[in-house]
């Protein structure tokens, strides 16, 4: 089928997008040190995007042009000097015993990747679980056991789905929280420190999540994604409470994805394990195609327990590449969306008055989420002002979302129907 003239010029503009240096930038005193982001060359000339640290710690993101023959640290320094504050290193607190689970799927080379960034943790003491989730090779576990086999424990999950990977994770491990990422992530080194921390700070925390920053900004779909938000959600701290619903979120629990993602996440172990896991039914690798993480916020916050952001904890992104790619992400978004809301109030109806209650304002913020992208700033990201401008959010990826929200809880309906019957055939 042709593409309208209008989608013509959207794939224009979009791969007229051109790439951008990531890079990490850390003050401390008169000191400043300048580093490429993981997996990026050393900085130079054009244009930057640099996380800004103040002694370790993240406190904010710049975009800046390094001119030709400039000294790209100098630069840099004197940006996030004026308009950075130096962050309170805070007292020090003993993260409780953690484990990590990291559900993969044939992606060897990634996954080496993202373990040994997280056997190099700041923590002192956790443990680490790869769920093989619907394996087609022995890839994966002959990378585990070969490389990684004193470290890091494996489980084999054939039933495919990132919730039913998770849960079985859920059930193999053995620390007071669990943090989940991704097989595509770069983790630093303070992240499980920072995530679990919390945790034994405030009984009342039930689950935790931290920032999530890309690990390159090389293709189009790259920075098309960052400069409009990206996995960011700030670098402020903040404690969600259902005790004391946020003001400023007036459909809270039910706006999960404002919280965080699943790259990034963390729970008392108990607690997940008390209301069930995640519901096997949504997730990536199932007809739903999302949703499993929001889930686990909302049934975690609706048990009475606190959800702790913590933008210290850290881990590098690895964005999908192409426009394809991008289509497939905001489909997949709009359809997690809604199924995760159907799987809500299917195993909590309970939920349903206050749900309905939030109706109203509840459409309002689904026509929000799929606006052009530019109203909404990017806290934490790439300057939106600027970005939004020079990218424009595509209407027609707009318009996927949308149709990903309606096919949603059917998604989640014949995600179910599968599941049962999968169950079925292993019996």
């Amino acid at each position: 089928m042709a593409r309208s003239a209008r989608a013509q010029e959207e794939i224009r503009r979009f791969l007229a997008i051109g790439a951008v240096q990531v890079a990490e930038l850390d003050l401390d005193g008169e000191e400043a040190v300048l580093r490429p982001g993981p997996g990026s060359p050393p900085v130079t000339h054009g244009e930057v995007f640099a996380l800004v640290r103040w002694g370790g710690r993240p406190v904010g993101t710049l975009l800046a042009q390094v001119p030709e023959g400039a000294d790209p640290r100098a630069v840099l320094a004197a940006r996030a000097r004026a308009e950075y504050a130096e962050a309170d290193p805070g007292g020090p607190v003993e993260p409780p015993y953690a484990s990590v689970v990291v559900a993969t799927r044939e992606r060897a080379g990634q996954l080496a990747r993202a373990l040994d960034s997280l056997l190099a943790q700041d923590h002192p003491r956790f443990e680490i679980v790869v769920v093989d989730n619907a394996p087609v090779t022995r890839e994966t576990r002959e990378l585990v056991e070969r490389k990684y086999a004193e470290r890091v424990r494996y489980v084999c999950e054939p039933v495919p789905g990132l919730a039913v990977a998770h849960n079985a994770g859920l059930a193999a491990v053995r620390g007071e929280v669990v943090a989940f990422t991704d097989d595509d992530v770069v983790a630093d080194p303070r992240w499980l420190a920072e995530l679990t921390a919390p945790f034994a700070a405030d009984a009342a925390l039930g689950c935790g999540t931290g920032l999530i920053l890309p690990a390159r900004l090389t293709t189009p779909a790259q920075v098309l994604l960052e400069s409009h938000g990206g996995f960011a959600k700030g670098f402020t701290p903040r404690t969600y409470d259902p005790a004391d619903p946020p003001v400023d979120e007036p459909l809270f629990p039910f706006t999960a994805g404002r919280f965080g993602s699943g790259a990034n996440m963390a729970f008392r172990t108990e607690v997940l394990r008390r209301v069930g896991g995640f519901d096997p039914a949504t997730g990536a690798g199932t007809a739903a195609r999302g949703g499993d993480d929001l889930y686990g916020f909302v049934r975690v916050l609706a048990e009475g327990y606190r959800l702790r952001y913590t933008p210290y904890a850290l881990v590098w992104h690895h964005h999908r590449e192409t426009w394809r790619d991008l289509e497939t992400q905001a489909y997949g978004y709009g359809a997690g969306l809604t199924a995760y809301l159907t799987a809500v109030l299917v195993n909590r109806p309970a939920l349903l008055p206050a749900f309905l209650a939030r109706l109203p304002r509840g459409l309002a913020h689904a026509r929000s989420l799929t606006a052009v992208r530019a109203t909404e700033g990017t806290a934490g990201g790439m300057p939106g002002d600027h970005d939004a401008r020079t990218h424009p959010w595509p209407r027609h990826l707009s318009r996927l979302q949308r149709r990903g929200m309606v096919y949603g809880p059917v998604g989640y309906l014949k995600a179910r129907r599968a599941l049962r019957a999968s169950v079925r055939g292993a019996g």
